[in-house]
């Protein structure tokens, strides 16, 4: 007799709420997928309208979220559940949630800061954390950077955002410092000609600002002459190198030999 009665509660109970949670599923499954399809509109739409590729990422994953949140509630009012109920459960592990993941929030907001003053942008180079690399993505808690040797770093947006950041790009030039030691003996109008050349051959040299070359500093033994030209921010390296390797082979052409050499 319990018995029966337990099968006539079940299928009473199927009858009443399998409708709904089958509804709840199916709208659930293909919410997820419609949620997929926007997202990817969306994202098609920023890239024909030339968005920011800043804030692009930021975006798109703040939109996939909202959406998804958006559905739960959607389901959860199908399957007939108390919302003032469910709006109790959610101030209660909002709190909780509040102050176990303080540094994530704050890695969000600082995310939405970094969005809107904008000290860096996709593809800029920066220093930050003692490291030195290209800002790849900016994302909701944290920012992708690669470096020069093709390291992947994650660095937490509350980080970029409260302590100093060098922006190495932004200006879109930088000056390239190189000095080098003489003995005495070496005629500094001789060396400065021979640098002059050099870098004449170097196509990567800018114009303008003027370069200069002149005495960095005096020693006991000799002196360091002071190099300061302009190149492009981007590829920097490249161009230090290029312009070393000029510099020393003309120099050793010149007969001019370095300490050391």
């Amino acid at each position: 007799m319990d018995l029966e009665k337990f099968y006539t509660r079940v299928f009473d109970w199927i009858i009443i709420f399998g409708p709904r949670l089958l509804l709840g599923l199916i709208v659930l499954f293909l919410g997820l997928w419609i949620v997929k399809v926007i997202t990817k509109w969306i994202s098609g739409r920023m890239h024909k309208r030339n968005v920011d590729a800043t804030a692009k990422p930021f975006l798109i994953s703040l939109l996939g979220v909202v959406l998804r949140i958006l559905l739960i509630l959607a389901v959860m009012q199908i399957l007939g559940m108390e919302m003032t109920l469910f709006t109790a459960l959610v101030g209660a592990f909002g709190v909780a949630a509040g102050l176990a993941l303080s540094g994530t929030l704050q890695n969000f907001a600082s995310g939405i800061i970094i969005l809107l003053v904008k000290p860096f942008s996709v593809g800029d180079n920066i220093i930050t954390q003692g490291l030195e690399g290209t800002v790849t993505s900016i994302r909701i808690f944290h920012t992708l950077v690669t470096t020069f040797d093709n390291r992947s770093v994650i660095v937490p947006n509350s980080k970029l955002s409260n302590e100093v950041i060098i922006n190495i790009s932004r200006e879109g030039t930088r000056r390239l410092d190189i000095e080098i030691k003489f003995t005495n003996a070496v005629d500094i109008g001789t060396v400065r000609k021979i640098i002059n050349a050099a870098i004449d051959k170097c196509t990567n040299i800018l114009s303008s600002p003027e370069r200069r070359i002149g005495v960095a500093s005096i020693e006991n033994d000799g002196y360091k002459l002071g190099i300061n030209v302009w190149v492009n921010a981007h590829g920097f390296q490249d161009t230090k190198l290029a312009i070393q390797e000029m510099i020393v082979e003309d120099l050793k052409k010149s007969e001019i030999k370095l300490p050391g050499l």
